[in-house]
């Protein structure tokens, strides 16, 4: 007997790929990206010191992501061969966080729409620049779709809510250790296990849970560095 294919509508292949890209990107442990003085300060849950979710990109930009780790990482990758190629091609100046995030679009965009499967990730750009007003921020989501965030964002995980706690108390020109706090906290809202805390409770992360790297305002080229150990222990308590 003969069977007719199940007709599936374009709209609803696309809704279906987009409910499955999200409920990968939400089982992962959030990301914090956000201002200051000093630079911008990337930070997440991570007990991995050789699995790292914020990266280096180029000169002044880093990278951080949710997800699929082997996801990510591939697009890190390429974003770190894209930059290196601009960079020697024409001038180091020329290597943006803007371009950058255009060419992540396009691949994220991409598979999307044509391969069997989307990405599972969701990944920030961000560019420190010599006054904290100019600093860029880049979100990219599954679909190839790209905000540009105002001083501030949230990625996987509890993300609407953490963005919510976030962007009630932040500010600019944070002071490095307050932003340090801030970002923490923020991610105390949450349990270990990904799930919401009721109002009110917060939960206390160590400092050996926790990777977070800032990009430098006043380095005069290789703003990345990471805050480790002793450093970061007096960050979380100035």
């Amino acid at each position: 007997m003969n069977m007719m294919p199940v007709y599936v509508s374009p709209e609803q292949v696309m809704k279906d790929r987009a409910d499955f890209a999200r409920k990968g990107i939400a089982r992962g442990r959030s990301v914090v990206v956000l201002t200051c003085q000093a630079g911008i300060l990337l930070a997440t849950e991570n007990r991995s010191r050789a699995l790292h979710k914020i990266s280096e990109i180029y000169d002044r930009i880093g990278f951080a992501a949710v997800g699929k780790y082997n996801e990510f990482e591939n697009l890190r990758v390429a974003g770190v061969r894209y930059a290196d190629l601009r960079g020697y091609s024409y001038d180091r100046s020329d290597v943006t966080a803007r371009g950058l995030a255009n060419a992540y679009a396009q691949t994220l965009g991409t598979v999307f729409t044509t391969e069997g499967k989307p990405l599972e990730v969701e990944i920030a750009v961000a560019e420190v620049c010599a006054v904290e007003a100019d600093d860029q921020l880049y979100r990219l989501s599954y679909d190839g779709s790209v905000a540009d965030e105002p001083g501030h964002l949230v990625m996987g995980g509890q993300a609407e809510a953490l963005g919510d706690r976030l962007a009630a108390t932040w500010r600019p020109g944070l002071e490095l250790a307050e932003a340090v706090r801030l970002a923490v906290r923020t991610l105390g809202v949450s349990a270990s296990d990904g799930t919401l805390l009721d109002e009110g409770q917060e939960r206390a992360i160590e400092p050996a849970g926790l990777e977070m790297a800032l990009l430098e305002r006043a380095r005069p080229r290789r703003a990345f560095r990471r805050l480790l150990g002793t450093k970061l222990a007096e960050l979380l308590t100035a």
